[in-house]
């Protein structure tokens, strides 16, 4: 079996990290970039080869996709979310655009000759908030909503080149990024009562799927958003 080449941006912690980590397990060689160099070394320090990574930054994006031998598939984690309505102002709302949409497509446009030659595929980040609204994160709610028709533009885009383009939608996962709602009981509880399955999930959830989306199970899927949710979407 080929030992596949595989790119996590973002996944220095949380839901990334998870995914990399999943990836190695399988026998896959991963490098994953954090924001920060802060971020790097302590994912350095779990053992994941780990670089800088401002997705914001178009050279810098393409200077590291082009020092790769090869890649078969690259997974887009890079995001944030800016909480306390701070997303309401137009310049905050630009910036989380910027990291979460922009960030997305500028990997994606960067790896396509790789993909390409390895016919690979690329599967990015959406969110429940691919599906509804959230009034006090417009931009991040704006961004995955975008993430989730970018992902089935590109994947009919590059169809003929025989890159499959898929997304996952995680529902509430246990990460840094979701701690202030764990820590608040009222909110936690709410949470809880409208998922089917009554916990909150953990990174560990969210990579299994990413594997099947990006392994020969999963040959003819391409375009899907799919939810990692614990059923909160259908309750």
């Amino acid at each position: 079996m080929t030992r596949r080449s595989v790119l996590v941006s973002g996944g220095t912690s949380g839901i990334g990290a998870a995914i990399a980590r999943a990836f190695m397990g399988a026998g896959d060689r991963v490098l994953v970039t954090g924001a920060t160099e802060a971020e790097a070394q302590r994912a350095r320090g779990e053992g994941l080869d780990a670089r800088v990574l401002d997705v914001r930054d178009a050279v810098a994006v393409d200077a590291l996709v082009a020092g790769l031998d090869s890649l078969h598939v690259l997974v887009n984690c890079a995001g944030v979310i800016r909480r306390g309505g701070a997303e309401l102002d137009p310049a905050v709302f630009d910036d989380v655009i910027d990291i979460n949409l922009n960030g997305t497509m500028r990997v994606c446009s960067a790896a396509r000759p790789k993909l390409a030659a390895t016919r690979g595929c690329i599967v990015n980040t959406a969110s429940m908030l691919s599906f509804f609204g959230g009034g006090v994160v417009p931009g991040y709610s704006a961004s995955k909503g975008g993430i989730a028709q970018l992902t089935k533009s590109l994947s009919i885009a590059w169809a003929p080149e025989g890159i499959r383009v898929n997304a996952v939608a995680p529902g509430w996962i246990a990460t840094p990024l979701t701690q202030p709602l764990q820590d608040d009981a009222a909110r936690s509880q709410a949470i809880l009562a409208r998922t089917p399955m009554g916990r909150w999930g953990q990174p560990e959830d969210v990579a299994g799927p990413v594997l099947f989306l990006a392994g020969p199970a999963a040959a003819f899927v391409t375009g899907v958003v799919l939810p990692v949710d614990g059923g909160y979407l259908i309750s």
